[in-house]
């Protein structure tokens, strides 16, 4: 069959599926781009011809289509997806934080920039990176270290073989992340003469690896002679769809469960064996259980520093560690025995080796005395203040949290990336769904909200998909409301104005540094120090196609929370908030290194105390 390579590609990628348990579903549900001279002649005609087998959607800006990709894929447990074109040069380029974010995350994303001529007719094309070191390095090699597959196709024979390798890292669990395709333009437009079989269904397997059955007789001997276990629950328990496997593993044994962020959800947050977050952004709960946990058994984790509070919060000198993971590098962390398994098959086998143990009543005891008091604190903080309030009388950001909480629904999404806002969620949302907690937070990148946002609605249309996003982020990257518009795709999108970066401002002032640099007001003779700039954000929303309602009270946002969830539209809640409010503490330790020698009070004190805190890291080995 004659194509050329872009019209090829597309048939491909639309012939592509992945099958799980039995489901199969298209592994690319659509193609985001925006076009230039780099594929507006290859990828963007053959998408414009074969629309019907891959349908595009048009995005404002190429590191948010990657979002809104990487939203799709984690809503999708992994297993379906969408590729994103662009043209050479910024709009290459422009995917590089995209990339990042979706690698760290371990999502696949397909990712086919533009690139250089590969004849090379006219050096230097416009947009081209000259190198004089080799003409063979264009902007796209920027995208290497964050992929976790890249290839160039040169020559049109190059593409089937480059398509299967891509295909190959996308669908599997351990190894996915993003994948790129440099498609220089002179290639996407040669027509080639193409095997029928290219073109036919292909059906990836997402297998469910099994545990080893002497590491699983390990591990369960660990578990079953502790007195003091902890599970710690990650985004592995997700995506596996091994959420009521462990709920059954934890009701028979007793062991509580905490989680991180990309795990919340496992259990939902009134299951009796859940303790909540875990970590230096976690419950007084968990973190309690875990310092004296005797064995720990992460599951599907890959023990961030915020998870192990930068090594501090397992205390036990004895402490021992199962880890269940399906990428080998994650399961051998902290020295712990590797399990390397589905978290779902896992469970399963471990609960079977278990039978007949359960652990100590006193430790039941103790684990749901303590989350009885950690959600005391977590109602009063969410609860509407009555007292006279700081900050010109704005809501906290708790407050805000709890109101969201109360008018979703049970299998409603609440989406967020960065800021002190993904903190407070870990702590204070209650999810009740595995699906219904999206938070960001492996690269924890400002802009993705909005993006990715748009992509978990994609994913899930039936849900409705709160979106929580601080002022200093939507700043980042506010344009994908208007694709939302465009697609008629219904967002409730919180912004929270608090005039300034509010999570750096609280980590600035811990460390000495006295909140510089993280409020947002106008320069004066002496700094930016005064007044606020006269940002009308709500306005700003209304401009990009949003409906907007403005909230002052807690009954006003209340009211147009309800407001937003029955309209069709898209709706855009503004509402000021207090950026020196606390939430209640979580009682771990965070590593941000403090300046060893400085002229500041403030400063020196943070020093002493970092000094302190960081005695108590350990090397598990």
């Amino acid at each position: 069959m004659r194509l050329t390579v872009a019209q090829a590609l597309v048939r491909f990628l639309a012939a592509q599926y992945s099958v799980r348990d039995g489901e199969r579903r298209r592994f690319f549900a659509g193609c985001f781009g925006i076009f230039g001279h780099g594929n507006v002649a290859g990828v963007g005609q053959a998408l414009l011809e074969h629309g019907d087998e891959l349908p595009y959607y048009m995005a404002r800006n190429e590191q948010a289509m990657v979002h809104s990709a990487a939203g799709y894929a984690r809503m999708s447990d992994r297993l379906s997806t969408l590729a994103c074109t662009t043209s050479i040069g910024p709009g290459a380029t422009n995917l590089v934080t995209g990339a990042a974010l979706a690698t760290i995350n371990r999502l696949p994303v397909l990712l086919l920039p533009g690139d250089v001529f590969a004849t090379r007719p006219a050096n230097p094309v416009l947009q081209e990176l000259e190198d004089a070191r080799s003409f063979d390095v264009s902007v796209n090699d920027c995208l290497r270290p964050v992929s976790r597959y890249w290839d160039r196709i040169n020559r049109p024979e190059q593409l089937p073989g480059a398509l299967l390798a891509a295909m190959r890292v996308l669908t599997d669990p351990a190894e996915t992340g993003a994948v790129t395709l440099a498609l220089p333009q002179d290639v996407q437009a040669e027509a080639f003469e193409w095997p029928q079989e290219l073109f036919a269904e292909r059906v990836w397997r997402v297998a469910r690896a099994v545990p080893e059955p002497a590491a699983l007789e390990e591990a369960a001997a660990i578990v079953g002679a502790a007195e003091r276990p902890l599970i710690v629950a990650g985004g592995g328990v997700i995506y596996s769809g091994a959420s009521e496997a462990l709920g059954v593993l934890a009701e028979r044994t007793g062991v509580p469960v905490a989680e991180t962020q990309a795990g919340k959800g496992a259990l939902a947050w009134d299951h009796p064996c859940s303790v909540g977050a875990i970590g230096a952004t976690g419950t007084t709960a968990a973190n309690a259980l875990a310092r004296e946990a005797d064995v720990v058994v992460g599951i599907g984790t890959r023990y961030s520093d915020f998870t192990t509070a930068s090594h501090s919060l397992f205390a036990d000198p004895d402490v021992r560690f199962v880890n269940i993971n399906v990428a080998r590098s994650d399961a051998v962390k902290l020295g712990g025995v590797s399990v390397v398994a589905d978290a779902r098959e896992a469970i399963r086998a471990l609960d079977t080796a278990l039978e007949g143990y359960t652990v100590p009543q006193a430790h039941t005891d103790r684990a749901r005395a303590l989350m009885a008091e950690w959600n005391a604190k977590a109602d009063q903080a969410c609860r509407p203040q009555d007292q006279d309030r700081d900050g010109g009388g704005s809501m906290t950001q708790a407050e805000v949290i709890g109101a969201v909480n109360q008018v979703s629904g049970p299998r409603d999404v609440v989406v967020c990336a960065a800021g002190s806002m993904p903190g407070d969620l870990h702590k204070l949302w209650r999810a009740r769904d595995p699906k219904g907690y999206h938070v960001e937070y492996g690269y924890s990148c400002m802009g993705y909200e909005i993006a990715g946002g748009l992509g978990v609605k994609m994913a899930a249309p039936d849900r409705e998909v709160f979106v929580m996003v601080g002022d200093g982020s939507y700043l980042m990257m506010a344009q994908e409301l208007t694709t939302a518009a465009a697609e008629g795709i219904k967002l409730v999108v919180v912004l929270v104005q608090n005039h300034g970066y509010a999570s750096i401002g609280n980590l600035s002032e811990s460390v000495g540094a006295q909140r510089f640099g993280t409020r947002h007001r106008l320069r004066t003779p002496t700094g930016l120090d005064g007044d606020p700039i006269p940002l009308d954000l709500a306005a700003n929303a209304a401009s990009l196609g949003a409906d907007v309602i403005r909230a002052t009270t807690p009954g006003d946002l209340h009211d147009a929370l309800h407001q937003a969830r029955k309209s069709p539209r898209t709706t855009v809640i503004h509402i000021e908030t207090n950026p020196l409010a606390g939430t209640p503490d979580s009682a771990a330790w965070w590593d941000v290194p403090v300046a060893e020698v400085s002229a500041l009070d403030s400063t020196r004190e943070a020093r002493a105390r970092y000094e302190r805190d960081r005695r108590t890291r350990r090397h598990h080995l």
